[in-house]
């Protein structure tokens, strides 16, 4: 409010000073988005959308083999075809799971706040650079290169880091449907720390020993997951 109109008469006891004025914005930006509204459906749908973008995108990573190397199975298969076919695969299943993730923690939730937005957003926004890492560690001239698993790793430990960060915002800002005790947030949270931890320790295993074996690393979460998930379920 500009000063003219503070000194316009009968507005000294309803107008908005300036710190007031901030003050109402800052609450607006921390305001919390309720699940019974609205805005929290189309915030839901953007982020779902860009799960699905992200799977779809997965596809442009193929390249179609040349005429010649459709003459027979053993033609297509040294054209890199089927390497650029799993990382497809990998990361179709990869980004489903994240998405899957997505969906339990915003289920658990009453509503968004602004933090929480912001984490989701900077986890979404990773996931939509998942195909073009894929696509660096399923090229056949780059597959075999240390770097492009790094990335990848790095990609996938990212979101699910983000993914973590906005459940425990949630949680601070009491946004919980079903308030859990220090106990279970605690057991619920080393669960949700071992895809990470797993890909972010393939990194030394990629620059040390190579990208297949960093890879190969990556299948021990196929274990570790369920012992985890019991293990929390246990101590909660």
């Amino acid at each position: 409010m500009n000063g003219a109109s503070a000194g316009t008469p009968g507005t000294e006891g309803h107008g908005r000073s300036d710190d007031d004025g901030a003050k109402n914005y800052d609450d607006d930006d921390n305001a919390v988005i309720h699940r019974d509204s609205s805005e929290f459906d189309r915030g839901l749908s953007f982020f779902d959308a860009i799960y699905g973008f992200a799977v779809t995108l997965l596809i442009a990573n193929v390249d179609l083999p040349r005429a010649q190397e459709w003459q027979d199975l053993s033609s297509l298969a040294e054209s890199g075809l089927g390497q650029q076919l799993f990382g497809v695969i990998l990361s179709f299943v990869v980004i489903c799971v994240l998405w899957r993730v997505n969906v339990r923690i915003i289920s658990k939730m009453t509503g968004l706040d602004g933090p929480m937005l912001v984490a989701n957003l900077v986890a979404t926004g990773l996931v939509i650079l998942v195909p073009f890492t894929t696509d660096a560690i399923s090229d056949p001239e780059t597959s075999g290169l240390a770097l492009p698993t790094v990335l990848y790793a790095v990609n996938i430990a990212g979101v699910s880091l983000a993914q973590s960060t906005v459940y425990q915002l949630g949680r601070r800002a009491g946004l919980e449907r079903h308030p859990t005790s220090s106990r279970q947030n605690l057991a619920a949270l080393s669960d949700a720390l071992v895809t990470p931890a797993v890909f972010l320790c393939s990194i030394p295993v990629a620059l040390t020993i190579g990208a297949s074996a960093a890879q190969l690393f990556w299948l021990v979460l196929v274990v570790l997951l369920p012992v985890s998930g019991r293990m929390s379920t246990r101590l909660a």
